[in-house]
C-alpha cells in the first residue's frame, strides 16, 4: 500500500528522472517508501483548543502554513514556523484567533420596520406550520431568545498565497448565524476584518428588489411567508471557496501596461444560487471589490462546491463543481466577461446524476499529469457517505472525456473529513472512529485506480475520536482534531479538543523534495524544512549525502535558493550544538552584578549587532557573542581573531567557531548577490546623475572593498553605474546631526557622532525613523515604502527576506 506517497504517485505520473549527483539521496527516499508503506510518527506539541469545534470540515491548512480551526467561539489559527534561533525539537507554532462577532447577524430582507412587523405577525400566526417554522428556524431568529445563541463558525476557507497587503493568505469565515467576512493578519498579533460580504450582498439584493435580473417578474410582498423564506434563502451562505490568482494587464493613462492580479470567491447559497466575487489584489477592503455576478446552479439542496481549474494548450479554463445533499455532482460554467484570458465551459457537465440520497460532504479538485495521454488532467474526488466518488476529466481532440467511479470499503462509518495533497494527488479521508485512509491514484491505460491503506491513529495517539483532518501544503504533515475515545468500553466524561500532528514523509523524502523543488522558496516549504530541522536537532549533524547533494546543486546551478538552504542547515546545526540553558529563560535573576549581557545566539538581526557593539566596550567578547550572524568584513573581525588560543578550547567550541565562520561566509554571499540585484535595478531605472533613496555609491564601494571578491559581472555593473553617476556620490546624512553616514556595514550606519541607524536589508538605506518592518523569523529589518518612492523601489520593498524567504511585517 502507498505511503511515501510522494515518490510513488510522482513516478506514476510520469515525472522526469532526478539528475545525476542525487543518486544516494534518491535511493534513501526510495528505500523509505518501498512497498508504499507509511509510518505515521507523532509530532509534538499537541495544541489544546479552548472551545469545541463547530461546523463541517473544521480544519483547513493554508499555503502560507497556517492551520485554521473553527470552534464555538472563534477561529483558532496556528502558524507553523521553522525556527532557526531555538534548539527545541518540538514544532514551533504561533497562535492567534479570529473572534466570533458579539452581535447576531440579521439578513437584510426589507425595511427594518416592515421586517419587525412581519416577524411579529409570523410568530403569532394561528397557523402552526407558519408560527412553528418561523420560531424554530435559526436563520430567521439568529439571536435565539429562549434558544441557545448561534455562536461559532460554520466554515473557513483560505485564499491563495499573495492576496493580502503582505503577500500572504486571506481568511474567509462563515459564522453559524450566516455572516460571511474576510479577515487579514497584517501585524501577526491581531486579525482585522476587511469586509462583511453578507451586508454588501444584502444591500445589492435590496436595491435590485430581490431579483437577479431586471427581466425577472416581481415577486410577492414580504408579509407573504413564502417570500419571506425566499429572501432569506437567497442570501444564506452554505460554503465558499477561493479560486486561483488570475493576472491581467491594465492600460494606464500614459499607455503603459501593468499586471493586475485578481482572485475570485464563489459563495454557494441555500437556494442554489452562486455569487462570484472578483477582488483586485492586494485586497484592502470594500474598495478592492471589482464585481459580483450571481449564477443559478439549478441544483436542489446544494451542500458543497469547489473550483475546477484546468490548463490546456496554455489556455486556462475553470468552472464550479457543485454537490447536492441528494447525491448529484456537476460542473457549472462561470462566465466572467470582465476577466481577460479567462475561459470556461460552454454548458454544464454532469459528473454524477443519480439521486441516491448519499449527500456530498466534501469535494477536492486535483490537477495531475497523465503519463499515458501525455497531457494534463483533473481528478475530482468527493466524499459521499462512507464512499469516495472520483472523476477523471481530460480534454482531447474529441472533447472533454469523463471517467468516474466509486471507491468502496474504506470506512464503516460516514466520512467526516477529507483532504488532498495537490502535489502528488494523494487523498486522505477519516471517519469519527479514529481511522484515516490514504488513497494514492495510479494511472492505467483507460483511467486510474486507487491504492489505499489504513492509518490507525489509535496506534499513534491512543484511543481517540477524530473530527477533522488537513494535510500541509507540501504533504509533510497531517493535522488531526481529536478528542478522547472510549476507555474500557466507557465514553469519556469530558471532551478535550486537540489539534495533533503526524508525519507523512521521512527526512529523506523531505530533503529530496527540497533539493528538486520548482518553487525554490524556503518559506513556502516550511513543513518540509521542519522535518529536516527535526532530524538535525536530534542527530546533531547534517547527513553526508545531503551535504554532497547540496554542494553539487550549488556548483551546477548557483541559484541563491540553494545558498539559503545551506544557510538554514548551518543555522540549525549550530543550534543543535548549543548547551541547553540550566535555568528557566523567562525567570528574572536576583543577582546584583552590574554587567551588560548580550542576547542569546541568533542568526542575526541588526539590533543584536547594535547591542553587541556596546557590550564589547565594557566586557570581553564571550563565545556566545561569537555565535551571532555578523558580517565577515566588520564584526566578524572582532570575534574570529580570538581563535588564536584555540588550543585551549574544547572541541565543541572549535566546532561552533567553524560553523559560525561558514554561516558568515554564506550570509555575505547572499548579501552580495542581493546588492547586485539592487544595483541592477538602479542602473535600469535612473537617469544620469539622478539621486535616489538608495545609497548607490556606498553599495558599490562595499562590494569592491574586499580584494578577495572577484565577480566580473559586479565589476562591469559598478563601472556602468559610476559612469552614469558622473562623479556624484550622494551620501546619506544623519537626521540628528547632519553628518555623513558612511557605508561600512550592511546592517547599520554609524555617523561620526555615534548615532546608530539600522539599514533596510532590501534597499540598504538607513532607516532613520522609529517605525520599520521586520522579517517573520527576525532575520532583518526593512523600511516602509513612502509615497515619494518610484514604482521600482516599491517593488524592491515588497520582496521577502534574502536569508530565509520569509515575508516582512
Amino acid at each position: 500500500m502507498a505511503a511515501g506517497a510522494g515518490s510513488a504517485s510522482l513516478a506514476a505520473a510520469g515525472q522526469e528522472e532526478p539528475p545525476l549527483g542525487l543518486e544516494s539521496l534518491v535511493e534513501e527516499a526510495a528505500a523509505a517508501s518501498a512497498g508504499f508503506r507509511l509510518t505515521a510518527v507523532r509530532r509534538e506539541p499537541a495544541v489544546r483548543l479552548q472551545h469545541g469545534v463547530s461546523g463541517l470540515e473544521p480544519l483547513a491548512w493554508s499555503e502560507d502554513h497556517r492551520v485554521s480551526v473553527s470552534t464555538a467561539r472563534s477561529i483558532a489559527v496556528l502558524e507553523q514556523l521553522s525556527d532557526v534561533h531555538g534548539g527545541g525539537q518540538e514544532m514551533v507554532i504561533h497562535r492567534t484567533a479570529v473572534p466570533a462577532p458579539a452581535a447576531a447577524c440579521l439578513l437584510k430582507v426589507g425595511p427594518k420596520k416592515e421586517v419587525a412587523e412581519c416577524k411579529e405577525k409570523f410568530a403569532n400566526s394561528v397557523d402552526p406550520t407558519v408560527s412553528q417554522t418561523f420560531m424554530l428556524d435559526r436563520v430567521f431568529n439568529p439571536e435565539g431568545k429562549s434558544l441557545p445563541p448561534m455562536r461559532g463558525f460554520k466554515y473557513s476557507s483560505w485564499s491563495p498565497l499573495g492576496c493580502d497587503a503582505n503577500g500572504r493568505c486571506l481568511l474567509a469565515a462563515l459564522t453559524m448565524d450566516n455572516r460571511l467576512t474576510i479577515h487579514a493578519n497584517l501585524n501577526r498579533l491581531q486579525w482585522v476584518q476587511l469586509v462583511d460580504l453578507t451586508e454588501i450582498y444584502g444591500e445589492r439584493l435590496y436595491e435590485a428588489s430581490y431579483r437577479l435580473t431586471k427581466a425577472d417578474a416581481p415577486r410577492g410582498e414580504l408579509e407573504d411567508f413564502s417570500e419571506f423564506q425566499r429572501r432569506h434563502s437567497m442570501q444564506t451562505p452554505v460554503r465558499m471557496e477561493w479560486s486561483g490568482i488570475c493576472t491581467t494587464q491594465q492600460v494606464k493613462h500614459n499607455n503603459e501596461c501593468r499586471d493586475v492580479g485578481s482572485v475570485l470567491l464563489a459563495v454557494l447559497f441555500e437556494n442554489s444560487n452562486i455569487a462570484v466575487w472578483q477582488f483586485q489584489l492586494p485586497f484592502l477592503g470594500k474598495e478592492s471589490i471589482t464585481s459580483c455576478n450571481t449564477i443559478e446552479s439549478g441544483i436542489s439542496s446544494p451542500s458543497v462546491l469547489s473550483w475546477w481549474e484546468y490548463e490546456h494548450n496554455n489556455r486556462k479554463m475553470s468552472g464550479l463543481i457543485v454537490g447536492s445533499a441528494f447525491g448529484p455532482v456537476k460542473i457549472l460554467p462561470v462566465n466572467l466577461k470582465a476577466v481577460k484570458g479567462y475561459f470556461t465551459l460552454r454548458q454544464p457537465v454532469v459528473l454524477w446524476q443519480e439521486m441516491d440520497q448519499l449527500p456530498v460532504h466534501s469535494i477536492k479538485c486535483i490537477p495531475l499529469y497523465h503519463p499515458y495521454q501525455k497531457c494534463s488532467c483533473s481528478l475530482v474526488v468527493a466524499a459521499r457517505g462512507s464512499y469516495v466518488f472520483w472523476c477523471l476529466l481530460l480534454i482531447s481532440k474529441a472533447g472533454l472525456n469523463v471517467h468516474n467511479s466509486h471507491v468502496t470499503g474504506l470506512h464503516s462509518l460516514p466520512i467526516v473529513s477529507m483532504t488532498a495533497d495537490k502535489q502528488n494527488g494523494t487523498v486522505y479521508t477519516c471517519s469519527n472512529d479514529g481511522k484515516v485512509r490514504q488513497l494514492i491514484p495510479i494511472f492505467t491505460d483507460v483511467a486510474l485506480k486507487f491504492e489505499h491503506q489504513l492509518i490507525k491513529l489509535s496506534e499513534v495517539f491512543g484511543s481517540v475520536r477524530t473530527h477533522g483532518i488537513a494535510v500541509s501544503p507540501c504533504g509533510a504533515y497531517l493535522a488531526v482534531i481529536t478528542t478522547e475515545g472510549m476507555t474500557n468500553g466507557l465514553h469519556p466524561v469530558n471532551k478535550n479538543y486537540q489539534v495533533q500532528f503526524v508525519t507523512l514523509k521521512t527526512f529523506e523524502e523531505a530533503a529530496a523534495q527540497l533539493l528538486e523543488s520548482s518553487v525554490q522558496n524556503l518559506f513556502r516549504q516550511v513543513d518540509l524544512t521542519d522535518l529536516v530541522r527535526w532530524k538535525i536537532l536530534k542527530d546533531k549533524h547534517i547527513p553526508q549525502f545531503l551535504q554532497e547533494a547540496l554542494d553539487k546543486k550549488i556548483e551546477s546551478c548557483g541559484s541563491t535558493y540553494f545558498w539559503r538552504f545551506k544557510l538554514f542547515l548551518l543555522r540549525i546545526l549550530y543550534q543543535s550544538m548549543q548547551k541547553a540553558p540550566s535555568g528557566v529563560m523567562w525567570k528574572p535573576s536576583h543577582e546584583d552584578a552590574k554587567i551588560l549581557i548580550s542576547d542569546s545566539p541568533g542568526m542575526g538581526s541588526a539590533e543584536d549587532d547594535q547591542e553587541e557593539g556596546t557590550s564589547k566596550q565594557g566586557s570581553k567578547q564571550s563565545l556566545c557573542d561569537a555565535g551571532k550572524g555578523m558580517d565577515v568584513d566588520d564584526t566578524a573581525d572582532d570575534s574570529l581573531p580570538q581563535s588564536s588560543d584555540i588550543g585551549g578550547r574544547e572541541p565543541m567550541e572549535e566546532k561552533l567557531l567553524e560553523i559560525q565562520a561558514q554561516i558568515e561566509a554564506v550570509e555575505m554571499h547572499l548579501t552580495r548577490e542581493h546588492m547586485k540585484r539592487v544595483l541592477g535595478e538602479v542602473y535600469l531605472h535612473t537617469w544620469i546623475t539622478e539621486n535616489t533613496s538608495i545609497p548607490t555609491r556606498g553599495v558599490c564601494d562595499f562590494l569592491m572593498s574586499d580584494d578577495g571578491y572577484d565577480d566580473r559581472t559586479a565589476r562591469v555593473l559598478i563601472g556602468h553605474i559610476l559612469k552614469k553617476m558622473n562623479k556624484q556620490t550622494f551620501p546619506e546624512h544623519c537626521s540628528l546631526c547632519k553628518e555623513i553616514l558612511p557605508f561600512t556595514d550592511r546592517k547599520q550606519a554609524v555617523c561620526s557622532n555615534g548615532h546608530i541607524w539600522l539599514r533596510c536589508f532590501l534597499t540598504y538605506q538607513s532607516c532613520q525613523s522609529l517605525v520599520y518592518r521586520r522579517c517573520l523569523l527576525h532575520d532583518s529589518i526593512a523600511r516602509h515604502p513612502t509615497p515619494e518612492d518610484p514604482e521600482w523601489i516599491k517593488r524592491l520593498l515588497q520582496g521577502p527576506c534574502t536569508f530565509c524567504d520569509s515575508p516582512v511585517f
